[in-house]
């Protein structure tokens, strides 16, 4: 059965991975929860320093193919820098994406700044996932990716932003790189569920990267990621190991061959 929000919002933990191609959404679908094809996507698949130069192409690119991947899982797609700067355009390119995929929802970054955006969009029957805290999206304009919630001030204005989304319409809200206390205030203050990454046990709900869990992305390890495979060290041994087969004549055999 296809997840809604109804059926999400009556789950006590959310589990939520990103995922870029079908291949990968199969495999995740019947166990998370919620799929984000994340402008991530732009580091982890394209090899970018940061997410800032996705397109709008990119995202439905690789939502189509999500969506082809995954039958039962929430679909997520990120909206990527630049594609709403006024509320106008971000309804141009969100009815984009859900005329060109079977997206659920779409993200976009910001706080009570772009409460008007996401009101837009719910008021054409497009269902938002804000996202507030660190957000990848404004890293160069803030020198790096800073973790928020550490002073009374940063505090309120976290807790007016999740309102501010909220009161917008937003039906989710992603929580990152905030100080566990002031993930739990936000999650305790709103009644749609939270999702963090990098803030702590207390919300609804949790999202990492797939390729930073699995192991794939080697350059570095955020502090909140946890690895459950070592996936690119079991892949390499692998792809050496069929090399090595090739070389000495061990592949194909006889159970390979016509």
């Amino acid at each position: 059965m296809k997840n809604t929000l109804k059926t999400l919002y009556k789950k006590d933990k959310l589990t939520m991975i990103t995922a870029y191609d079908a291949l990968f959404a199969k495999i995740f679908d019947n166990i998370a929860d919620i799929i984000l094809v994340g402008d991530s996507l732009n580091m982890s698949f394209l090899g970018e320093s940061d997410t800032l130069n996705a397109t709008v192409d990119q995202m439905i690119y690789h939502t189509r193919a999500v969506c082809n991947g995954a039958k039962k899982a929430y679909i997520v797609c990120d909206m990527p820098f630049g594609s709403y700067v006024t509320p106008e355009k971000g309804l141009e390119n969100a009815v984009r994406i859900y005329k060109e995929t079977k997206a659920d929802a779409v993200k976009l970054e910001g706080g009570a700044e772009k409460a008007e955006h996401v009101k837009l969009l719910t008021d054409n029957a497009i269902a938002v996932v804000g996202h507030i805290g660190l957000m990848p999206q404004f890293s160069r304009s803030e020198g790096g990716y800073i973790v928020k919630g550490k002073d009374e001030d940063s505090r309120k204005r976290l807790l007016e932003d999740a309102k501010a989304i909220e009161e917008a319409g937003a039906v989710m809200l992603v929580i990152e790189g905030v100080k566990e206390d002031v993930a739990r205030e936000i999650t305790e203050s709103v009644n749609i569920p939270t999702i963090g990454i990098g803030a702590g046990r207390y919300t609804t709900g949790q999202v990492l990267v797939w390729s930073d869990m699995l192991g794939f992305f080697e350059e570095f390890k955020p502090k909140f990621v946890r690895r459950y495979l070592n996936g690119a060290e079991l892949v390499r041994d692998a792809v050496k190991k069929y090399a090595e087969d090739v070389k000495n004549g061990k592949f194909p055999g006889e159970e390979e061959i016509y």
